[in-house]
């Protein structure tokens, strides 16, 4: 599902429900970080893990620790970048060379509308007129947690380039519909604050798609160089 929504270059490596890797074993600087979680989230933990191993083998590179960085942001080995999620029933990685792609980010998210309230805290007036456009056109899709999940990948994969936060009010989304996709298309974020630096280019726009599918929301954003 992920690897559908990423350039060729990308390597992406998913699992769903209990279907765990057979390489989910941690190493022990990663036991030491969720020595006190609870089961689920060790397991998800491990598992996305195990996906990013399985990534860094596909690109030539070998298995290693999967640390938090700054803000939480995973440590990729030398010459890559990429992102992870995980949520109930689906974990994914996905990884790329440097020189292919600048950054990348992807989320994934349950089918259901967000709680009461969340969206209000999340999106700006505009962003929920369009919603509301959406709705009207294919009320079967929960627009709301799309919007969440696509502010998720914007974050994602705007952090690694800029080093700072960026709140969901600084990213205007626009979730645009492909007619030959009744459950996919593309998204446009127009971001508020400067954008990140790429090749001596500033980025005001990162773009981006997503799809729904078997009770997931899935997005993806990815960065080119200049």
């Amino acid at each position: 599902m992920i690897g559908e929504l990423l350039p060729d270059s990308v390597v992406a490596v998913e699992t769903y429900g209990h279907d765990e890797p057979d390489n989910a074993a941690l190493y022990p600087e990663e036991v030491a970080l969720v020595a006190r979680a609870v089961p689920k989230r060790r397991r998800e933990f491990a598992v996305v893990r195990a996906c990013a191993r399985r990534a860094m083998e596909k690109l030539g590179v070998p298995p290693q620790p999967v640390l938090p960085g700054e803000r939480g942001a995973p440590r990729w080995p030398a010459g890559l970048t990429g992102s992870m999620t995980h949520c109930d029933g689906y974990c994914a990685a996905a990884l790329v060379r440097v020189t292919d792609l600048a950054s990348l980010g992807i989320d994934a998210e349950p089918h259901g509308p967000l709680p009461e309230g969340v969206l209000e805290s999340v999106s700006l007036p505009q962003e929920r007129v369009r919603l509301r456009a959406l709705a009207t056109a294919r009320p079967a899709i929960h627009w709301d947690r799309l919007l969440f999940s696509a502010k998720e990948s914007v974050y994602k994969a705007w952090f690694p380039l800029t080093g700072k936060w960026l709140d969901f009010a600084e990213a205007d989304i626009d979730i645009l519909l492909d007619p030959g996709q009744p459950s996919g298309g593309s998204l446009r974020a127009e971001l508020l604050v400067p954008g990140p630096l790429v090749g001596g280019e500033r980025r005001g726009v990162l773009e981006g798609r997503w799809t729904v599918r078997g009770g997931l929301v899935a997005t993806s954003v990815t960065v080119p160089h200049a």
